[in-house]
């Protein structure tokens, strides 16, 4: 009898400190665990790129010598290659280029006539854009040169043809659609200058021969080297 009362009290003993401890551990704050924060990742635009561009260019030539205004137009295609920046949403860039040109035109001038050709047409431009994510706006303006001829079937007006550094300036747009690839589509209004003279764009007819403005809307796809594909904020 006494060992089964002993053993009773301890039954009853355990029961209360098992009481008392769940009671206590109520008490204790659990742990809360929470999930990690996501991070946020956007497309950097920084490092070198490379790609190929083709496009149309409406070239206008005034002929001094007869008072004639030619219009010309024909295909471009060449290469690119160029540097972006980015820092923050702002991207910095350098860009080049070189393209072939057919863009030719001819008039009358007078009981003659005339003909404009440009030849090729290159570019060294800095760019300044916005980064949307994959999609960058942005302006242009740098140095255009190219090799322009013009000729007459007057033959008392010598042929002229030669190499011409003027001034560029312009706008476009460029997405990126995957890592390393991007595609752009631009505008730009190029200033070859007078053949005899200088790189001055002159609206109408002047008196130092044949003056050269165009305006050429272009696609291109660039691929980019290296730099970070992501940046993290």
């Amino acid at each position: 009898m006494m060992d089964r009362g002993l053993r009773a009290s301890a039954g009853a003993a355990f029961l209360l400190l098992a009481t008392s401890f769940i009671a206590r551990a109520d008490g204790i704050p659990r742990p809360v665990f929470k999930s990690p924060r996501p991070s946020v990742t956007a497309y950097n635009w920084t490092g070198f790129y490379a790609g190929i561009n083709g496009g149309s260019g409406f070239d206008t030539s005034n002929f001094a010598s007869h008072s004639v205004k030619i219009r010309s137009k024909g295909a471009l295609i060449g290469g690119t290659f160029g540097y972006n920046l980015q820092t923050g949403s702002t991207v910095w860039g350098v860009e080049t280029d070189l393209d072939w040109s057919d863009a030719s035109g001819r008039g009358d001038c007078g009981a003659f006539v005339c003909e404009a050709r440009n030849d090729w047409l290159g570019t060294l431009r800095g760019r300044i854009g916005y980064g949307f994510g994959r999609w960058l706006p942005y302006v242009t303006a740098g140095m255009a040169y190219g090799h322009v001829t013009a000729s007459s079937t007057d033959p008392a007006a010598a042929d002229a043809g030669r190499t011409r550094v003027g001034w560029t300036a312009g706008l476009g747009i460029e997405h990126a659609f995957s890592a390393n690839w991007s595609a752009k589509l631009e505008y730009l209004y190029v200033c070859l200058g007078d053949v005899s003279r200088n790189s001055v764009c002159d609206t109408g007819v002047t008196t130092s021969n044949i003056s050269i403005k165009e305006s050429v809307v272009r696609a291109g796809v660039n691929y980019k080297f290296n730099g970070p594909i992501f940046s993290k904020f």
